[in-house]
């Protein structure tokens, strides 16, 4: 089978439907599924297997007639996207015009101050919030509230709806994909506050003539004019022929009209800086944030170490092995003897060598395994430690299901793998086979061995 890389638009669809499989399985269709071609494998590999998940999605989803539900919550984002960025450039739009005096004279640093000040603000908030990690800050009002609207909602009845929802929220406005998203959403809500503004500052100009003014109480003299030139350095760079200080110090506020050239001057001048100082640094942020949120999605994975995916692995993914005669049977063509033997839920490897940690006398051990230690206290451990040492091919570690494992157990898992040679398995064993491990406690038992390193599909339930 011809494997290829997923898209993250896939994986999101996985755990959709496995939010949904969790609390509504009796009313789904397994028609489709049930059919499925599941050829076996002889080595695990993630994007086989991702594969194979998503063949089984598709199928769900056509079965149960779930397109819909699964594209709405990604349909409600664009929603609250869209709005945002309405909103945004109303406000855009309404600063640029309440800055703008109806006597006919326009205060340049007021009206700067008006449509970069905040933008320069939630940028600096957003550069600190990146750097620290900071969710609250790198976020944004603005896009907080858009990626909320759904989010916080709160179902009395967990719906396939609801269950669909959360899951795409919860994968792709948390962790790296949402921080980027979410980046992404800001800097555009800014992009469209910035160019509603000076869309409608151009209009005006073009419509009106304005006498460009400055002033200050506090501030020197000299402030603004040094300012001015500042601002205007990069902007001659690029070509733009900007007031010079003839033309500056005539447009104090209170001293003679403009001519024709100094309003032109000071046009320019204010429609560079908003360009240069405004729109271009939020485009650059804006593709930075592009690029690193494709990144973070090429790096999204499943969590395999949930029960679900667990059990679809030993569905999906079957062990093929490839046997041969290596000697011939001297007893070829008789009948063997017919011996039932009882059915085994498990799939560990024969001849493993087996010790059991903190395991009590009514723990119940597979009949084909012997424990040769049971952990109990550091002297049993380190009797464990010499054994395991001079072993060799596969380890089973059985521990008590029923408890929840500590850091204690940890660490003598741990001990163990850090001397053995042996492939590690960890069986988890029960007082009474009949009685199944909660999701809970088999969910805990899954992270401690993700934290031993023991491979998800090597964690074994009796």
């Amino acid at each position: 089978m011809t494997v290829t890389k997923n898209s993250f638009a896939d994986l999101v669809r996985i755990e959709q439907l496995r939010r949904i499989e969790s609390v509504h399985t009796e009313p789904l269709s397994y028609k489709s599924v049930a059919s499925m071609d599941n050829n076996p494998v002889t080595e695990f590999k993630y994007t086989d297997f991702v594969q194979r998940l998503t063949r089984r999605a598709d199928l769900l989803m056509r079965d149960n007639g779930l397109e819909a539900v699964i594209a709405k919550p990604q349909q409600q984002f664009k929603y609250a996207g869209w709005t945002s960025l309405i909103v945004a450039a109303i406000l855009g739009g309404m600063a640029a015009g309440n800055a703008v005096s109806e006597s006919h004279t326009l205060n340049i640093y007021w009206l700067l101050a008006v449509l970069l000040g905040f933008n320069l603000v939630s940028l600096i908030l957003w550069v600190i919030g990146i750097s620290f990690r900071l969710q609250s800050l790198s976020s944004g009002v603005a896009a907080q509230l858009a990626s909320w609207a759904s989010f916080r909602r709160k179902d009395t009845e967990e719906t396939t709806e609801s269950l669909a929802s959360r899951a795409w929220w919860e994968s792709c406005l948390t962790g790296a994909v949402g921080k980027w998203r979410i980046s992404m959403l800001t800097h555009q809500f800014w992009l469209a506050y910035l160019a509603a503004g000076l869309i409608l500052l151009i209009l005006l100009m073009m419509a009106k003539q304005y006498n460009f003014v400055w002033g200050t109480t506090l501030l020197s003299e000299s402030s603004l004019p040094r300012l001015t030139e500042s601002l205007s350095r990069p902007l001659q760079v690029i070509g733009l022929e900007m007031p010079d200080s003839h033309q500056i110090s005539i447009s104090r506020m209170g001293e003679s009209m403009q001519d024709p050239e100094t309003r032109a001057a000071w046009a320019r001048f204010l429609i560079g800086v908003l360009l240069v100082y405004g729109l271009l640094p939020r485009l650059i942020v804006l593709t930075f944030s592009v690029v690193m949120l494709r990144w973070a999605e090429r790096g999204f994975r499943l969590d395999l170490y949930l029960p679900y995916y667990v059990e679809l692995r030993q569905r999906l993914m079957t062990r093929g092995t490839a046997s041969k005669v290596i000697d011939a049977d001297p007893l070829a063509g008789m009948e063997p003897p017919k011996i039932v033997h009882p059915r085994q839920t498990y799939l560990l490897p024969a001849g493993a060598h087996a010790l059991g940690i903190e395991l009590d006398d009514q723990t119940c051990w597979p009949e084909a395994f012997s424990c040769q230690y049971n952990i109990v206290d550091m002297q049993s451990l380190a009797e464990a430690v010499e054994c395991v040492k001079k072993l060799k091919g596969a380890l089973v570690i059985g521990v008590a299901a029923y408890r929840l494992p500590d850091r204690g157990i940890q660490r003598m898992i741990a001990d163990l793998l850090a001397v053995t040679h042996c492939t590690p398995w960890l069986l988890l064993l029960n007082k009474n086979p009949a009685v199944p491990v909660t999701e809970s406690r088999e969910m805990a038992w899954f992270r401690l061995a993700e934290n031993c390193q023991i491979p998800a599909e090597h964690v074994i339930t009796s």
